[in-house]
């Protein structure tokens, strides 16, 4: 596939750096333009950007210079596909404009996951929501190949559907209980200061229960023509952060609508790989070969040791066994920055390659009147 020219918008955050990381020598993709804040902007992006990854930044990325973030006044021509990594607030006012200006807006952002017409998508788990484009004003503005908006979930809900997404398939969930130990690397940088991490949990993330009941009804929801039926499921979660760098561990209690067995949940697990159906013969560089991982050790999944499975795009499950107060019980691990952030945009991105949703974007100038509005 010939190699696409992207942005990265809010490219020095942690979420920014970690697109910078996943697409470096990507096969499909190649960064072009960097933005961030005005404290930023003009800046190369080395003297920009504290580089907090475990790998070297790369040589042509620190010399690159850091445009602003809004497209009025970005210096040339855009790039047609944007990976967003914003702050919700920030992304609200930004993503439209660029949605407006002709971009393919791939978004980390919380800002639109819940709008109607915008899809929230995990590929495994509900590609078909992509179709939710093309009712957006922005798409349907330049004849059905203007700019639009696709979001990923938030970091907590990721591994969790995952998980589900096979369950559901085949025995429905009629009630879920999920209590969340969240890594310090979800929180951003500088994120939680560590006079209030080391040897502590905190049992608040701001938001972050509330978004992981409302998106797990979302991503596992129906696409019925132009509008998400969302599953008829109660969810109850608890999220806390805790003194781990990265990865998401959750553990989790079920109550299915049919009675599963042990051994037919491990089968689902084991034999889940839609993505093999979906993209038939062809090969998405991201996407993990197992996107379901269980591990039979009586003490895993461990954030340390199972987090980078699947290249960090997997999620890991363990220690299933019957609950005494609904069906079964397991543990879900996942690498919050990878799979929960920047590697789930990238994933999405080369989905919508292969379903040509990235070609003829219609509009190559800087937009007159960029703010407009999506379906509430």
């Amino acid at each position: 596939m010939e190699r696409r020219k992207v942005g990265i918008l809010g490219a020095t955050g942690m979420v920014g750096q970690r697109f910078i990381q996943l697409l470096n020598n990507h096969p499909w993709f190649e960064i072009t333009w960097l933005a961030a804040s005005d404290r930023s902007a003009g800046k190369t992006f080395g003297e920009a950007c504290r580089w907090k990854l475990d790998t070297p930044l790369p040589k042509k990325i620190a010399e690159m210079t850091v445009q602003p973030n809004v497209p009025e006044l970005c210096e040339g021509e855009l790039p047609k596909i944007i990976f967003a990594a914003l702050d919700a607030d920030i992304a609200r006012d930004l993503e439209p404009r660029f949605a407006a200006a002709g971009c393919a807006v791939i978004s980390n952002s919380s800002a639109f996951r819940m709008v109607a017409d915008v899809p929230l998508v995990v590929p495994e788990v509900n590609a078909d929501h992509l179709d939710l484009i093309e009712t957006q004003s922005w798409r349907k503005a330049y004849g059905g190949k203007g700019g639009y908006i696709v979001t990923n979930p938030n970091c907590s809900a990721i591994g969790l559907v995952l998980a589900l997404k096979p369950l559901e398939e085949r025995f429905g969930i009629e009630s879920l209980f999920v209590s969340t130990m969240q890594a310090v690397s979800g929180a951003g940088y500088p994120g939680v200061a560590s006079l209030d991490i080391l040897g502590n949990v905190v049992p608040f993330i701001k938001n972050e229960e509330e978004k992981m009941q409302e998106e797990v009804g979302k991503l596992l929801g129906r696409l019925d023509g132009n509008r998400i039926e969302m599953l008829d499921a109660k969810v109850s979660a608890h999220c806390n952060r805790v003194a781990v760098e990265d990865g998401h561990t959750e553990c989790v209690s079920i109550k299915f609508k049919r009675k599963a067995t042990r051994e037919e949940i491990l089968a689902a697990w084991s034999e889940f790989a839609p993505l093999r159906h979906f993209v038939q013969d062809q090969h998405l560089p991201t996407a993990p070969e197992q996107p379901v991982e269980y591990d039979a050790a009586v003490d895993r999944p461990q954030p340390r040791l199972d987090r980078m499975r699947g290249r960090g795009m997997a999620a890991t499950v363990g220690r299933l066994r019957e609950c005494t107060l609904l069906d079964w019980k397991f543990v879900v691990l996942s690498h919050n920055t990878i799979r929960g952030a920047a590697g789930a945009a990238l994933l999405n991105a080369e989905v919508l390659a292969l379903l040509g949703k990235l070609d003829k974007l219609g509009v190559n100038a800087k937009p007159v009147a960029a703010q407009v509005a999506v379906t509430a």
